[in-house]
């Protein structure tokens, strides 16, 4: 792809909303799809790997595990990465790497070889895939963010409806090593996403003026100065304790329904209910969360949803018979599919562009933590108590506590600072532009919970797309 163009999302830029974006989203969708729903669809060749290695089934759970923990864990790596070296490159090396564990996983012949291949491998490459996609599309679109979001987060539901029967049929045809090398041809589509990942290049300024903004600016690898921001800190607790509660349903409702007596197959269709009841309900909470008076509460309807989630868990552990728990599935579907479309956009909205790619870095991080505890705990409280209700009732006390911390930490606590701009560096960035246009900046009125507004009232003038051949697809 020739030089490397460090896409750090120069302040000047304003998101297109549409145009190449169109084909970032797109690349997202992918990206969202392989990133949340390979870990889950590996699963399906783990009692072939039970039978050639003569191990148990938490032998093998340790690889959709440590597939999810590079993904969250390596979060704070991604940021350094694309502060770094931009997004696209980050993205083309992520999917060789993807690409590469798989299909050296092919041909491991111990079980600790495929956790260091197919899981801390490909586990890498799919981080370094997921978190500068969402970068990217955080800097193609601006109004209408919210609907990127819910369609980029559908690709989630959609890929995992997708490839748990591709992996059955393939390993049927092929047994567990070739669904794994196709499987990991199947993951240089990641390259192509990246390749889509164009950087946004700013107006073109006089050369008497662009010699002193380059040496003016200078970007942080990892910037830790986002822990400054009350809003951000809140959000990062809230985060870090829904997701404690917020896998555990999807995990055991199957092994739910088999203990009320259901047919294997009748009890895997629970989740297929849900993913399907996922992937509406995703686009569509991206939609009501553009509207004008909705988006600058968007805190508020995440908090929403996950008490919605909560509240639909502590409703599902009264389930006694298939009914109840298909009833329980289609709830939890709408809200399950409302969190993944509102948490990065709120996120977004908190930090603001500048700081986007290394806040998501340091959330990931954190949630990461709380991933590996979170369903462990539940089976061991399972194991204690032999009965699914409290597995449900714990979580749902954990999401809808993470939604009031978010919901009055950011009613009691961030009201306040409504007046004030975010950072003294997007102050001076939108002094500094609106100064290079000759224009009047214009009375901002801006919402406390939104603070990327400032980002909003920006001239209308876009930034062009970089169409070098360095940069074309």
């Amino acid at each position: 792809m020739g030089a490397v163009v460090a896409d750090d999302g120069p302040s000047g830029v304003k998101a297109p909303d549409g145009g190449w974006g169109w084909a970032v989203l797109f690349g997202c969708f992918i990206i969202t799809g392989f990133s949340y729903a390979f870990p889950k669809a590996v699963s399906v060749f783990f009692k072939e790997l039970i039978r050639e290695f003569g191990i148990g089934y938490s032998d093998t759970a340790w690889i959709s595990s440590i597939l999810l923990a590079m993904l969250y864990g390596t979060g704070p790596l991604c940021s350094v990465c694309v502060n770094r070296f931009g997004c696209r490159p980050v993205m083309l090396v992520g999917g060789l790497f993807a690409s590469v564990g798989m299909v050296i996983a092919s041909f491991c012949t111990s079980i600790v070889q495929i956790y260091l291949t197919a899981g801390v491998i490909t586990g890498l490459g799919l981080a370094l895939n997921f978190q500068p996609s969402l970068i990217m599309l955080n800097r193609y679109f601006d109004k209408r963010r919210p609907l990127a979001n819910g369609l980029s987060a559908a690709g989630s539901p959609v890929f995992l409806c997708a490839l748990s029967p591709l992996g059955q049929i393939l390993q049927h045809k092929y047994g567990w090593r070739g669904g794994f090398l196709i499987l990991g041809g199947m993951l240089l589509n990641c390259c192509v996403c990246g390749a889509l990942m164009r950087p946004l290049e700013p107006p073109k300024k006089s050369e008497a003026t662009k010699e002193p903004a380059e040496k003016k600016v200078k970007k942080k690898l990892l910037d830790f100065s986002v822990f400054k921001d009350g809003g951000f800190v809140i959000y990062t607790l809230a985060a870090s304790i829904m997701v404690l509660g917020l896998f555990v349903p999807p995990v055991f409702v199957v092994s739910y329904a088999k203990d009320l007596g259901y047919q294997d197959t009748k009890a895997a269709f629970l989740l297929t209910i849900l993913g399907f009841i996922d992937i509406f309900a995703r686009p569509i909470c991206g939609m009501v969360a553009g509207l004008k008076w909705v988006r600058p509460r968007c805190v508020y309807l995440f908090s929403f949803a996950m008490i919605f989630n909560g509240f639909t868990d502590l409703m599902g552990s009264m389930s006694v018979d298939y009914g109840g728990l298909v009833v329980f599935c289609i709830f939890f579907g709408i809200s399950y599919g409302m969190v993944g479309a509102l948490q990065f956009e709120v996120l977004m909205a908190i930090v603001g562009t500048q700081k986007f790619s290394s806040a998501i870095g340091l959330v990931l991080l954190a949630e990461a933590m709380a991933v590996l505890i979170g369903p462990p705990s539940a089976g061991k409280l399972l194991d204690a108590t032999e009965r699914y209700m409290f597995v449900f009732i714990i979580a749902g006390i954990e999401v809808t506590t993470s939604a009031l911390v978010l919901a009055l930490g950011n009613f009691f606590c961030i009201k306040k600072k409504s007046e004030e701009p975010h950072t003294k560096e997007e102050a001076a960035e939108r002094e500094e532009l609106n100064k290079s246009e000759d224009k009047t900046p214009e009375e901002a009125k801006v919402d406390s919970i939104e603070v990327e507004q400032f980002l909003k009232d920006e001239p209308e003038k876009n930034g062009e797309v970089v169409t070098n051949p360095e940069t074309c697809v």
